[in-house]
């Protein structure tokens, strides 16, 4: 299954990702069109900022079992079988939110959406990117994202990648402390001056 990977220590809390996943669930798929339309779109994605100014992207996992889709009571939640995404079919939501409950990444935002004709609030959660993905395209988070802090890829060739990133730098930390994390120069940069800013 292809998946976004987040590499936390490499957000710097921009929020591109939201807004590319704000304006790719628009109506027009254009920033200034976005902001215009009677339903405003909101992100499926969500950076939260922790202690120190530490952000992290938190997204929809997809999950298989789908705890959300287990709970769902009329089986708005559907899973995509060629791509494994877990959607809604938001004519179906009665917007109880025991969805919300059950996500145990607390990734569930209700709201109006494009596609029902009224104003009604349902599960609007991230769809991985579908319409994208069907073009060859990666989902907007993703390809906004600068730094690296989300990747597009098979599961377990990004697991493999972080696995063999994390063992080069253990083996060459030779015994001298604590793994860190190998961060590039700009991202460094940007965690000390938030650090400073937080009197950290």
């Amino acid at each position: 299954m292809k998946t976004v990977f987040v590499r936390p220590e490499l957000c710097i809390g921009c929020r591109h990702c939201e807004v590319a996943c704000a304006v790719e669930h628009a109506e027009n798929k254009n920033i200034l069109g976005a902001v215009t339309e009677k339903k405003k779109s909101q992100p499926r994605i969500f950076v939260e900022t922790g202690p120190g100014y530490k952000t992290f992207p938190n997204r929809c996992r997809h999950c298989d079992p789908a705890p959300c889709m287990q709970v769902c009571p009329t089986g708005a939640l559907v899973r995509d079988n060629a791509s494994g995404s877990v959607g809604m079919a938001y004519a179906r939501c009665i917007g109880c939110a025991v969805c919300a409950m059950a996500c145990p990444f607390g990734i569930i935002r209700f709201g109006p959406v494009r596609q029902l004709d009224t104003d009604r609030e349902v599960n609007a959660k991230c769809d991985n990117c579908l319409e994208r993905q069907k073009e060859g395209l990666i989902p907007a988070c993703a390809w906004a994202c600068k730094t690296g802090a989300l990747e597009f890829g098979d599961a377990n060739d990004l697991v493999r990648t972080s696995r063999k990133d994390f063992t080069t730098r253990l083996v060459l930390a030779e015994g001298k402390g604590a793994e860190v994390t190998a961060l590039p120069p700009n991202i460094r940069a940007f965690r000390a001056i938030m650090e400073e800013l937080a009197g950290l």
